[in-house]
């Protein structure tokens, strides 16, 4: 019973987030992010991501009212986890086309190949439980 009610109220917190996301995107195109230009990998009808407009609820951060600052903060956790999604993507690729752990981690500001390897495996997990 215990479990059922776990269940439930992690879904209606998931249902709530995503009201919260659907109003906060509707709010920041009403402002105007709507008419952003279209990214040249990302050709219509794709929509705008949530990086696109928390980027642009910052760049419009001293028109905002506290209200549009709110939606936008809303937003931040599926900017994360696009962005999450994208290093992935590179560190995937990276190791794809035959770059070492001791690379990526040069290049990445790590300190042991270990230590970006382990960041990697921490990414791919937290990705695998969202929903």
């Amino acid at each position: 019973m215990e479990r059922k009610q776990d269940l439930r109220a992690t879904g209606d917190a998931d249902h709530a987030q995503a009201q919260r996301e659907r109003e906060a995107v509707d709010r920041l195109r009403a402002l105007g992010a709507d008419e952003l230009e279209r990214r040249p990998w990302r050709p219509a009808p794709a929509p705008q991501t949530a990086v696109d407009l928390t980027q642009f609820a910052l760049w419009r951060a001293a028109d905002l009212t506290p209200e549009d600052l709110l939606a936008a903060l809303a937003l931040l956790p599926a900017a994360r986890a696009e962005v999450e999604g994208a290093e992935i993507g590179l560190l995937f690729s990276a190791r794809g086309a035959g770059l070492t752990w001791a690379q990526i981690a040069e290049a990445t500001g790590f300190n042991s190949p270990q230590a970006c390897q382990q960041y990697f495996t921490r990414l791919t997990a937290r990705q695998d439980e969202r929903p």
